[in-house]
């Protein structure tokens, strides 16, 4: 079902059409997301959370430098090259969490989990690979939108944990929004960019359902 803020793309440019489908679809509107950054959180609970999302966003070289190397959309390419060197520090930033924050936290069904987190990656990797043209770009800058409200998780994270906390690399939101606009200009592009948004929301959307569970499962809610 596609959410009535992705319909919106008539009346504005991409990003603003994008920030709109995060704002009503994104991880910052997630319950579990919410009570991990707002509330005090067991600490295996945020635990989960960044295993969760290392499974996920920690492998090299990453979801938007594979964008980058598709390259289906090449007036993105500047864009993508930036936004590939912030996401590799937000990578290293999210290994040296995990890290510090010891173990998997023993949880029933972890099997099941194991399965879920593969079958997220694999979506990742198709979007990324997506062929049609503003689709893997706009998961690409769903990411690095999203990324503001997981940045609090795992900022909320190194708190608990003492770990520094690194400025962020990527492109200024500025630059972003005025990219992801021309490049949803072009005939075509803007419902492209909105689906692979879209897409990449409903992933992040299913990580923060599983973690609810796993945490409910261990009675930490």
């Amino acid at each position: 079902m596609v959410s009535h803020a992705a319909l919106q793309i008539g009346t504005s440019n991409a990003w603003d059409a994008l920030v709109r489908l995060g704002e009503a679809d994104g991880s910052a509107a997630h319950p579990h997301m919410r009570r991990l950054v707002l509330g005090t959180p067991v600490q295996r609970t945020l635990s989960d959370a960044i295993h969760a999302l290392c499974a996920i966003h920690g492998d090299h070289p990453g979801m938007i430098a594979d964008v980058l190397t598709q390259a289906a959309q090449p007036p993105a390419t500047e864009w993508l090259a930036a936004a590939a060197v912030g996401f590799a520090e937000e990578r290293a930033y999210l290994a040296q969490l995990t890290a510090a924050v010891g173990p998997l936290p023993s949880t029933p069904g972890q099997a099941l989990t194991e399965t879920a987190l593969v079958n997220e990656r694999h979506a990742l990797e198709m979007l990324a690979r997506s062929e049609r043209r503003g689709c893997a770009t706009g998961a690409a800058a769903a990411l690095v939108y999203d990324w503001t409200a997981i940045r609090r998780v795992l900022d909320a994270a190194a708190e608990r944990f003492s770990v520094a906390v690194p400025a962020t690399g990527f492109p200024a939101e500025s630059v972003t929004a005025a990219t992801i606009a021309e490049l949803g200009a072009a005939p075509g592009c803007d419902r492209a960019i909105l689906f692979g948004a879209q897409q990449l929301f409903a992933q992040h959307r299913g990580l923060w359902s599983l973690l609810e569970a796993r945490a409910s499962a261990r009675g930490d809610l």
